[in-house]
């Protein structure tokens, strides 16, 4: 059995509609500021490339930080408040074919940002790996009681990080993203069905 925080009465819940608006937006809203820097910025978009290692690592790293997650779940209670708070908000609402756009929209907007430009704008090496993942654990920051998120968050991003740096190759950290938030949002579902 697992421990359920209440929601906060002061955060009424969102409908459906409202958290699929939501999402939309802030990926298009990603989407521009991605598309903006390319055009005023001197940087260029990391490589987005099918090759026939790109969707298999991804769907492994995705599934590798799905299992993590659930062990981070399990043993650190701050994070499973943290978690469940931010899953209940977002994800209780939704149907179960709602989940594919909690997969594809965060997943392809925020690696376009974070590791599609961001990255090699800083640099294709750690310190633009850590300050990619600092900005990407900072965008789930959704109060002071979420900074258990913030921090998992951060961590997956220097795994999203590193592997587009490893790699070259966008795809995978794309493929990561969402296998990552596919898989986890079934999950989570599964359980509380």
């Amino acid at each position: 059995m697992t421990e359920q925080k209440k929601p906060d009465p002061k955060i009424q819940p969102l409908t459906r509609i409202q958290i699929l608006v939501a999402m939309g937006v802030t990926a298009v809203l990603l989407w521009l500021v991605a598309r903006l820097w390319l055009q005023f910025g001197s940087v260029a978009l990391l490589p987005l490339r099918w090759t026939t290692t790109a969707l298999p690592l991804g769907i492994v790293m995705g599934l590798a930080i799905t299992a993590a997650s659930s062990l981070v779940y399990r043993l650190w209670p701050a994070y499973r408040r943290s978690a469940d708070f931010y899953l209940e908000f977002v994800l209780k609402p939704l149907l179960w074919s709602d989940l594919i756009w909690v997969g594809l929209l965060p997943g392809l907007s925020e690696e376009l940002l974070f590791r599609g430009v961001m990255l090699p704008a800083i640099g294709m090496n750690i310190v633009g790996i850590i300050a990619s993942s600092l900005c990407f654990g900072i965008l789930h920051l959704g109060g002071s009681h979420q900074w258990p998120y913030v921090v998992w968050a951060t961590t997956v991003g220097l795994l999203f990080g590193y592997s587009a740096v490893a790699t070259g190759n966008l795809l995978v950290p794309i493929v990561a993203h969402v296998c990552t938030n596919l898989v986890s949002s079934c999950l989570w579902k599964l359980d509380r069905s």
